[in-house]
């Protein structure tokens, strides 16, 4: 935790000095950006116009959250805040500051008010790790403007930071670095004297840190920084080392992990093969638990497969049993051919129809009678009741089936078949005995 309060209002947490870098300090820290200028991507934010830099030039900053992948500047524009303010500036980490630790920054930011005359702004990195019990505590100073909040996250904060704060806080979305932003910094960490300066970097290995960067600035950089300790000049080879296995940005609590899922599903549902493989190895390589996917499929295989096609189903439950039974790597075959034949299996939602359908008629009717002639006739002095008079056995009778009321009265129709797999049969077949003269 830094709670650190800077005495001259105009400068920002001090950088390195006349002596260089910090010892050990990484290359993303060494480079991070002092004025708005100075910023890459987020032009949207802080380009001409954009509201960041609006803000910051008429040091009018009000509380934001800063809502991004990892590597895409959030904490930079926090000192940059930092270092345009007028008003002390207050740092604390969500993974170690404490309740405590909250509620004494306010304090102090509010001493500082009545005293100075000088507003204070607290920048809280990962501020999705904030507990409830943290957020409140934050909450009071927020809501008097005793603290102007600059919070920064990962996660959804829809879903990490309790609705009173968001409510009281502007939200700005950071978008990955595009490629030609990643060249751009990559440029600036080898002519840059707090950089690698002097360093040759091979055309095909900045295209290779490019793309594996996909968008993260502190990858980047930190595949050069290693790639260049390997030797000079930086080669492909060299970044391909460094940078062994694929960044792909998942959380299984993050606003990243329901995207992917939900595009995963929605590929299933929408019939293409190709893209629900593309998403179920890529979080599969990203470490996704694979009972979940496994289930969100049986899931699917009836919701949005039903009865066009009834091995779906079973398709779906075998490759969640295949898992049980050989774990992966193997049963990464049952998992995709399970993905396979759902994608292209013909699609229905009458089964979830006919549930909502049911659950309309369970509130309607209420407690509404089991038919005389259901009900269970098994125990002695049932038939005295009435119980099971004039039920009539379907096995015997020749079609297999007899024309009787099984639901109550104002039940009427629930399950529509659809026009596409198996459904139309089913629907013929159930025409055929609608038709009967008996019924």
């Amino acid at each position: 935790m830094s709670d650190r309060l800077f005495d001259d209002p105009g400068t920002a947490p001090p950088p390195a000095g006349p002596q260089g870098p910090l010892p050990g300090e990484p290359l993303a820290a060494r480079l991070r950006p002092r004025t708005l200028d100075a910023v890459v991507g987020q032009r949207h934010l802080v380009g001409p116009g954009g509201p960041l830099r609006a803000a910051v030039e008429a040091d009018e900053i009000r509380s934001v959250l800063l809502w991004g992948p990892p590597g895409t500047g959030k904490t930079s524009l926090a000192h940059v805040v930092a270092a345009s303010t007028k008003a002390a500036f207050v740092e604390l980490s969500a993974v170690t500051a404490g309740v405590k630790d909250v509620r004494r920054v306010v304090e102090e930011a509010r001493t500082r008010r009545a005293h100075a005359g000088r507003r204070s702004v607290l920048f809280v990195d990962e501020i999705h790790r904030f507990n409830k019990s943290q957020q409140d505590a934050l909450l009071p100073g927020v809501e008097d403007g005793a603290v102007v909040l600059i919070g920064a996250t990962t996660e959804n904060p829809y879903f990490e930071v309790n609705a009173p704060l968001l409510s009281r806080s502007l939200l700005y979305r950071l978008e990955p670095l595009d490629g030609e932003d990643i060249r751009v910094l990559l440029g600036r960490a080898v002519s840059d004297e707090r950089g690698l300066p002097g360093v040759t970097v091979e055309p095909e290995a900045l295209d290779a840190l490019v793309a594996a960067a996909d968008g993260d600035a502190r990858v980047a950089l930190t595949g050069l920084e290693t790639a260049a300790a390997l030797g000079d000049p930086v080669t492909a080879g060299a970044v391909r080392t460094a940078l062994a296995n694929p960044h792909l940005r998942y959380d299984k609590s993050a606003d990243n992990h329901y995207d992917q899922v939900s595009a995963f599903i929605k590929s299933l549902r929408g019939s293409d093969p190709d893209a629900a493989v593309y998403w179920l190895v890529r979080m599969l390589t990203a470490g996704e638990d694979p009972r979940f996917l496994a289930r969100r499929m049986v899931v699917l295989a009836g919701e949005d497969v039903g009865l066009a096609d009834p091995q779906a189903l079973q398709v779906a439950v075998a490759a969640f049993h295949a898992l049980e039974f050989v774990g992966l790597p193997e049963a990464r075959y049952a998992l995709a051919e399970a993905a396979i034949y759902l994608a292209l299996a013909p699609k229905s939602n009458r089964v979830t129809r006919a549930l909502a359908a049911a659950g309309e008629a369970v509130a309607r009717l209420g407690n509404a009678p089991v038919p005389a002639h259901l009900r269970d006739a098994h125990y002695r002095g049932a038939a005295r009741l009435g119980h099971g008079a004039g039920y009539r056995y379907p096995h015997d009778d020749p079609r297999g089936w007899v024309p009787q009321p099984y639901a109550p009265e104002g039940v009427g129709r629930l399950y529509e078949p659809g026009p596409h797999g198996r459904e139309p049969d089913l629907a013929r077949w159930r025409a055929d005995r609608e038709d009967d003269p008996e019924r």
